[in-house]
């Protein structure tokens, strides 16, 4: 095959450096962004924020000299540089002459510029260090003390106790300086009573049927209808939990009223003792816009807290020679170049951003004033049409992206969803037909809830055409039960 050169002209897309770093902001929610933004402080000398302390800095270094058209700073004085004492007061702490970020909580709340969410994180002990430091205060001995430890490993999230005797005491046989057969399961089963009796109420049952008799072990004996629920705990939970309310009372030979007392004393108790300890530290969201009413319109405006405010580092710039190539030239002409581009980046994230939010809020200004059940069908390239941008950048600026409403705040995905076509020929959303599920399941009666069927047929007659499994799906998301489940004592 002969070789030969050819020369063709073609058309094709490329993803310039600015173009790709535009995308990947586009996509990174508030906190990361923050972060992106400190990592490149830390790493471009360009690049510095502003904040009250750099403007005031700047305000004062007005009187800047000028060498050679150049804006130097004033050099450094013993009178604004914060300088060690010699000597400090006997009685004195290092907190009283500098700030260290722990300060009282008046000293914090009384500095508008100090976020205490900054200075405080909320901590609690997990169910097991709950556990462990309960263990630590009361009499063990040393063997005691290694089953004890051995059982609360085996303690989950909810409190329950997920091994049986057999495993507890396998586990244990494998313990350096524990011979097989030294531990007896009656030893096993003593220390575990000891926890039970530990906080929270309930813990280290085997199942839910002894998690409730522990708790209902804690009230005063005199408690009205107590033997009771222990009676019905022990031999008639599977009627409880089917909610055979007939059959129940029949055979505890209890009235209906006298029933509903009863279950309502089980109803006080915790199915879930170890929820109460979580090991998750909580998370805050920063909205990235705030709707609000003016004049009788819906108006969108950015977050101004949660936007970093940058600028280029004018010491530095000035510093660069047009036609000098050294090294130290070159680079920090490529660092202003830098500089430059993720700030036009930032800017336009934020341009996209505040564009979609106000076409979202125009769209669905029914939600805002009436509720979920007045949200209109939308999808991503309805936004996509109106602001002139593919449906990929709709999808990135909507994702980990919050609005801050009246009514709460949502995240920008929230209001998009399919639609429903009705008797009319219109189109409902899914989130308002989700809403009037929500709506009838309130309003149910108790003792008769409404089944799939019939919610489906109240929603025929507000000319809402939804399948069966269809009001099964969006009943599931809502994380309700179904009606069999959901059936109480009126």
């Amino acid at each position: 095959m002969k070789q030969s050169i050819q020369l063709r002209i073609g058309q094709q897309l490329t993803m310039t450096p600015q173009l790709q770093q535009a995308i990947r902001l586009l996509q990174l929610s508030t906190l990361e962004l923050q972060s992106e933004v400190q990592d490149l402080i830390e790493s471009n000398p360009m690049l510095e924020q502003e904040d009250s302390e750099s403007q005031a800095s700047q305000e004062a270094g007005s009187a800047a000299e000028e060498v050679n058209g150049t804006e130097v700073e004033t050099p450094l004085t013993a009178e604004n540089v914060d300088t060690i004492p010699d000597e400090l007061a006997v009685d004195s702490n290092w907190e009283d002459t500098y700030d260290t970020g722990a300060t009282s909580y008046s000293a914090a709340s009384s500095d508008d510029s100090r976020d205490i969410l900054d200075t405080y994180t909320v901590t609690s002990d997990s169910l097991h260090e709950h556990l462990y430091w309960q263990l630590d205060m009361g009499n063990f001995t040393e063997v005691d003390r290694l089953i004890a430890h051995t059982l609360i490993d085996a303690i989950d999230d909810d409190g329950y106790l997920t091994q049986d005797m057999q495993g507890i005491l396998q586990q244990l046989s494998n313990e350096p300086g524990i011979e097989p057969g030294a531990i007896e399961t009656e030893e096993v089963e003593a220390v575990l009573h000891s926890i039970q009796q530990f906080d929270p109420v309930g813990i280290g049952a085997r199942d839910l049927r002894e998690s409730m008799d522990l708790q209902l072990r804690q009230f005063e004996p005199d408690t009205p209808w107590l033997k009771e629920a222990r009676i019905l705990i022990r031999d008639h939970l599977k009627l409880l939990g089917s909610r055979d309310f007939t059959q129940l009372g029949r055979r505890m030979e209890l009235t209906k009223d006298d029933l509903q007392q009863v279950i309502h004393l089980i109803q006080s108790l915790n199915p879930r003792p170890g929820s109460k300890f979580s090991n998750m530290e909580p998370e805050y969201i920063v909205p990235d816009v705030y709707v609000r009413k003016q004049n009788d319109k819906w108006r969108v405006e950015l977050n101004t807290e949660s936007i970093p405010k940058l600028r280029i580092n004018r010491l530095y710039a000035n510093l660069i020679k047009r036609a000098n190539n050294s090294k130290d030239n070159t680079y920090l002409k490529d660092n202003l170049q830098e500089a430059r581009w993720f700030l036009k980046s930032l800017q336009s994230r934020h341009e996209t951003l505040l564009k979609v939010a106000n076409s979202i809020v125009a769209r669905q200004h029914a939600f805002f004033d009436y509720g979920e059940e007045a949200m209109k069908p939308m999808v991503l390239r309805s936004i996509a049409d109106e602001v002139e941008m593919h449906e990929s950048t709709i999808s990135r600026v909507t994702t980990r992206k919050y609005m801050h409403t009246p009514r709460g705040i949502y995240e920008f995905k929230y209001f998009f969803s399919s639609h429903v076509s009705t008797e009319a020929g219109g189109e409902c959303s899914a989130t308002a037909i989700r809403a009037i599920i929500k709506k009838l399941v309130a309003a149910e009666n108790p003792a008769k809830p409404l089944s799939d069927n019939k919610m489906a047929g109240l929603l025929a007659k507000q000319g809402i055409m939804v399948a069966r499994r269809t009001i099964a799906k969006y009943r599931e998301a809502l994380s309700i039960a179904p009606s069999n489940e959901r059936k109480r004592l009126a």
